[in-house]
This record gives C-alpha cells, sequence and structure tokens, in this order.
C-alpha cells in the first residue's frame, strides 16, 4: 500500500468532517507554535528567572550563616528572610542524610515537581556551590531546600508560589476552551451548510429510484442552490421527455394496430390455405414484434411506486406461467417489502421466468437481503449462453443464436426491457453461471 492511499485511510470521508479538519488544522497549528514560544521564550525564562533569585537569596543566607553562627545571628537571619517569603532553620554540627550528585536524575516524566526540580537544580549549581538536596511536597505546595554548611546543614522552605506561576496554566486552559467552543460553533455552522448538500443527493438518490420528490426546496450556499436548480431543471426537462414519448408511443400504437387490425379480419374471411395461414402468422408476428418495441420503448414511468410483498408479486407471476402447465419453485422469505412500481416489476419478472421456461425445464427463484439490499436470483437448467455474451444481451435486438434456439428466440428485447425496468429502480442486473447448470439472472434492489 502506498504512502498516498494510507494517508488516505486516516482522512475523513464525509464532506463535514473534511471541512472540519480544513477549520481545525490551522487552528492546531497556531497552538502548537504560540504554546511552543510562550514556554521556550516566557514560561522557561521566567521559571529560570524566579529559581535563580531564590538561589541567590538562600545561598546568602548560607554565606552569612558561615561567616558568624551564632544564636543571635542565626535568629536574626531567619526573621529577615520571613520578609523574603521562605522560612529557614539551622542545625549546628548536622550532616545531610543522604547527598544526591544529580538530583535531576530519573526526571524523566514531564510533570510540575519534576519542572520545579530541574529548574532550581540549575539555579543552585550556579550560585549555591555546595551540596544540596531538594524535596517537593505536592500536598503542602511547599519546596525544601537543605545545605549542607561548613558547621551544619540549613534547611529553606519556599512556596511554589515563588518559582512556579500557574499563569501557564491558565493559558492553556484558555486557549483549549476557546478551541473547543469555536470548534462546536464551526460545526452547527457546517452541518446547517452541508444539510442542503445531503438533501440534493437524498433527492437524487430518490429520483434515481423512480420515486416522486414533490416537496424539494432550493436552499443553501449560491453554489447548492445553483446545483439544486440545475438538478430540479433536468428534473422536470425528464418528465417532459417521457410524457411526450408516451404520447408519441400511444399514438404510433393506434395507427399501427388499427391496420394490424384490418389485415386480420381481411385475412380471416379468406379460407385457411397454406398461403393464408403463412400471411396470418406474418401478421401475428408483427403483431407481437410491435407489441415488444412499444413494450420496451414505453417503459412504466407513470406507474406510481408502493410498498409491496415481493413474494405475493412473485407467486402472480408465477400463476400466470403454471397456467401453461410451467414449474416453478420459489425461495423467497414473506417478511421483504419494497417500494416499487409492481405493474412493471411483475412484468420484469414474468420475462425472467418466461426466459428460463424457454430454455429450461424448470425454473427456481429467491430473494434476500445483502449488505442493505434486496438480491433477487432466476435460474434455470437450460443450456445457458456464453460468458463473453453476458454483456452483449442487454443490448436491444440482440439474440444470442449460437446459445440458443432460434425457434423459440424471441426479438431481443426481453433482457434489454429487464434491465430498464430495474434501473429505473435504481438497482443493477447482471448474468452469472447457475448453480443449476443454466443461466442465473441477478437483480439487486434497494430497500
Amino acid at each position: 500500500m502506498s504512502l498516498k492511499s494510507r494517508i488516505k485511510g486516516f482522512l475523513p470521508s464525509t464532506l463535514l468532517g473534511r471541512s472540519l479538519l480544513i477549520l481545525v488544522m490551522p487552528i492546531f497549528l497556531v497552538q502548537a507554535i504560540t504554546i511552543y514560544m510562550f514556554f521556550d521564550r516566557h514560561w522557561q525564562k521566567m521559571g529560570d528567572r524566579l529559581a535563580y533569585a531564590i538561589a541567590g537569596e538562600i545561598a546568602m543566607v548560607a554565606d552569612e550563616i558561615e561567616k558568624n553562627d551564632a544564636d543571635e545571628r542565626v535568629e536574626a537571619i531567619r526573621s529577615g528572610t520571613r520578609v523574603l517569603d521562605f522560612r529557614t532553620s539551622y542545625k549546628r554540627n548536622a550532616k545531610l542524610d543522604v547527598v544526591l550528585n544529580d538530583p535531576r536524575k530519573g526526571l524523566e516524566a514531564a510533570s510540575r515537581e519534576n519542572f520545579i526540580i530541574d529548574t532550581l537544580a540549575d539555579a543552585f549549581d550556579k550560585q549555591l556551590r555546595r551540596p544540596y538536596n531538594i524535596r517537593v511536597d505536592r500536598d503542602e505546595k511547599w519546596v525544601t531546600v537543605t545545605v549542607q554548611l561548613s558547621n551544619g546543614v540549613l534547611t529553606a522552605s519556599v512556596p511554589e508560589r515563588r518559582i512556579f506561576s500557574s499563569s501557564g496554566f491558565v493559558v492553556l486552559l484558555w486557549m483549549a476552551g476557546s478551541s473547543v467552543v469555536l470548534l462546536l460553533i464551526a460545526t452547527l455552522f457546517m452541518r446547517n451548510q452541508i444539510r442542503p448538500i445531503r438533501r440534493l443527493a437524498i433527492t437524487a438518490d430518490r429520483f434515481g429510484k423512480g420515486r416522486d420528490v414533490p416537496f424539494f426546496k432550493v436552499e443553501g450556499a449560491q453554489e447548492v442552490r445553483q446545483a439544486a436548480r440545475a438538478f430540479v431543471g433536468m428534473k422536470d426537462r425528464l418528465a417532459r421527455q417521457i410524457q411526450q414519448r408516451t404520447a408519441m408511443l400511444a399514438g404510433v400504437s393506434h395507427d399501427l394496430r388499427t391496420p394490424i387490425t384490418r389485415m386480420k379480419l381481411q385475412l380471416s374471411m379468406m379460407g385457411n390455405e397454406a398461403e393464408i395461414r403463412d400471411l396470418k402468422n406474418d401478421v401475428a408476428d408483427m403483431e407481437r414484434m410491435i407489441d415488444a418495441y412499444l413494450q420496451f420503448a414505453r417503459g412504466e414511468g407513470q406507474e406510481e411506486p408502493v410498498r409491496t410483498d415481493l413474494k405475493t408479486l412473485v407467486e402472480q407471476s408465477v400463476a400466470a406461467l403454471n397456467r401453461e402447465n410451467e414449474w416453478v419453485k420459489i425461495d423467497i422469505p414473506s417478511d421483504i417489502t419494497l417500494i416499487i412500481r409492481p405493474i412493471a416489476l411483475e412484468r420484469c419478472i414474468g420475462n425472467l421466468l418466461g426466459n428460463a421456461l424457454k430454455y429450461g425445464k424448470n425454473a427456481w427463484i429467491s430473494a434476500k437481503r445483502f449488505d442493505g439490499n434486496i438480491e433477487i436470483c432466476v435460474d434455470d437448467d437450460g443450456p445457458g449462453i456464453p460468458p463473453d455474451q453476458y454483456e452483449d444481451v442487454f443490448k436491444p435486438f440482440f439474440r444470442g443464436e449460437a446459445s440458443r434456439n432460434a425457434k423459440t428466440g424471441g426479438v431481443g428485447l426481453g433482457l434489454p426491457i429487464v434491465q430498464d425496468i430495474v434501473l429505473t429502480h435504481g438497482g443493477r442486473v447482471w448474468l452469472d453461471k447457475s448453480p443449476r447448470g443454466g443461466l442465473r439472472v441477478v437483480i439487486d434492489l434497494p430497500v
């Protein structure tokens, strides 16, 4: 897998997610740079200066006690340190229990206590020049420094507020809080902008499935309104074209059927000779082909979609075939319902079952739910067709004479009619080899 494909795998797939990512990334980068500059240029330097001042004060106290550690002198120094906001105590002739070579050893974790120890240790190394230990009391928020003097141990207790400024955390909380608020506001605005796009997609999907969309409203940003108006115009043009085609075909059907009816009437009064029978058969073939052509061209655009029980619809199609003593086995659950044009889909299934029984002795029809859709399979035990003709048979007037009996072949519009009906329902249809030995036709319809 390429690096580009891996990156795409982590990116959001929705427009809302990508829009928020475009908004969040600049804010994140600006805040990251700001935080880095703040900690590196301000907070760290401020902490170093505060620690340097404390180290200087403790070093001064240590120098004064080493010069004169009389009780009166030590007490005077202790009184003076209270003014400097830290406390001191002195034990004459005492030794440090443990002297750490480096108080910063083992401070890998980033925490407030480790930051204080690390900052104070740098300042003490530069100014104190004596053995020392540092202990941070998290609960009491005091820092205790013990220093080894020549005649005893000096203990200095400094409040954390003199070393550690809470302004950094205030800044971080303010930046994080403002970012969350801005992100929520941006999310609400983006959802309002994306809602018209989502409605347009749903409307287009419903229209593609042949369902009515009477209450679609053009709204949203200028570009979205432009796309919505273009869609509404396309929908109206298609509706007018379908209406004009239906009206034209109705006239063609009337004009063609009238002379054919007269021909049939005249032939019926001319006797039953062999030549007359041939003419009657030719007229019947003409009528059958005209019916097939008109059926293919007319479609079922005027029929309203309704929720229909699939098993009942299939049983009605099979009942019509069984009148001719045909055999079809049905394997469809009773709980499958679809929003479809029932007459059109019944014609579609009737065509498939008719083909299956025309080229085979038996037919099987089954249905199941698959990936949120309904998959309908029609199988037969006939000779089948070559795989290289699976696409060609959906072309109008194509006949696979090499694999089908020419005497029983039609005009090459059965499967094109099936495909047209399935496409108007927003589905797909394809062919495959049947486990029964013949041909399998698969129809995939949205629920």
